[in-house]
């Protein structure tokens, strides 16, 4: 028996029943013979670390322009936490841990530079259906391993496209809107509570809000701390989340749930569309618009760009020249926009 399969055989002991068993995969596009050593879930968790989208992440915002701060998130930090909260839920219901960390780390993939901000420009610069969740697939399946793809599993691919809960319900009642699995339902949900979490302990930091500004319900209910915070959300999701007919059915204590919705509308007000950010916005879109259009029309450069970002294989002749100047848009960090942004359209001082 390989080291494989004997994991195999200890997740069907320990595992809830509706937990998603890594031998129950559904499989991967491409066929592959399984390794020896590491299950299913747990090759693809090891193939997006290794990957350069994820390397990337490190240097694309969370929320606040390329920040100085050393103790900012990143989107590299933001997929960290989201990683650890899911795996704590995953572990107290028993289900797959492993799933659940692929998930969670490659959940942001194909998130553009300057967060949200890029996202928004390239709806209007090149489609309104450009989702950061569809792109971040899109990574997994085309771009990364120059062109190659990672061939990840279904439950995994399944879970990163479906992650993604714009300004729905925390809880979505719509299955479509659901991954498949417990595990990708998981990740949604901790993607919630981290970036509620880190994203108003950055704004405070950044003086973009103040403590006293935050509502009571939400300081009061869900504590004053980072850690306090983690720990109630978490708390409550396991807590409240309850077995019947042989299915597990995630809830969140009510109380929680209405001060994770409060806190959520407050940072929408107060900080995501703050005239701070708001302004690091109209930056950014006219960046990201003005290198757009550039490399429509410079397509040796757009060549030479895939080439640096090992994305050429990705770039096949049965796609438009739109879609593939936006996939090496969205793969850029922040700083190579900025420094490429500076070495077409600023002058060059002569020495």
């Amino acid at each position: 028996m390989s080291i494989r399969e004997e994991y195999e055989r200890r997740e069907e002991k320990f595992m809830a029943p509706f937990g998603c068993l890594s031998s129950n995969s559904k499989g991967r596009a491409v066929e592959e013979n399984p390794c020896s050593v590491r299950t299913a879930f747990q090759l693809d968790r090891d193939r997006i670390v290794f990957s350069n989208a994820f390397r990337r992440l490190k240097h694309k915002t969370q929320v606040f322009l390329a920040p100085l701060g050393d103790d900012y998130r990143t989107r590299l930090t933001h997929t960290l936490e989201v990683s650890q909260m899911a795996r704590v839920m995953a572990r107290a219901l028993f289900l797959n841990e492993d799933l659940v960390e692929a998930i969670a780390l490659g959940h942001d993939l194909g998130h553009t530079p300057f967060g949200h901000s890029g996202e928004t420009v390239l709806r209007e610069i090149y489609s309104a259906d450009f989702s950061h969740n569809a792109q971040s697939l899109r990574v997994v399946d085309v771009l990364e391993n120059n062109g190659q793809g990672l061939n990840l599993t279904y439950e995994v691919r399944d879970g990163i496209l479906k992650h993604s809960k714009g300004y729905g319900k925390i809880l979505p009642d719509d299955p479509d809107k659901m991954a498949g699995t417990y595990e990708g339902r998981i990740v949604r949900i901790a993607d919630i509570m981290a970036y509620l979490n880190h994203d108003l302990e950055d704004a405070i930091r950044s003086g973009v809000i103040h403590t006293e500004q935050v509502p009571g319900i939400c300081t009061d209910i869900l504590g004053r701390t980072h850690s306090q915070r983690a720990e109630t959300m978490i708390r409550a999701l396991i807590a409240s989340s309850k077995v019947q007919n042989g299915q597990l059915h995630l809830k969140i204590d009510d109380k929680v749930y209405a001060s994770m919705t409060a806190l959520r509308q407050f940072l929408y007000d107060n900080v995501y569309r703050s005239p701070r950010v708001h302004q690091d916005f109209e930056k950014a879109k006219k960046m990201l618009s003005d290198l757009y259009a550039y490399f429509l029309d410079h397509e040796d450069m757009l060549h030479q760009k895939l080439i640096d970002l090992q994305m050429l294989g990705g770039n096949n002749n049965s796609q438009s020249k739109e879609r593939t100047v936006c996939d090496l848009i969205a793969s850029m960090t922040d700083r190579y926009a900025m420094n490429l942004y500076q070495s077409i359209f600023f002058p060059s001082p002569l020495v």
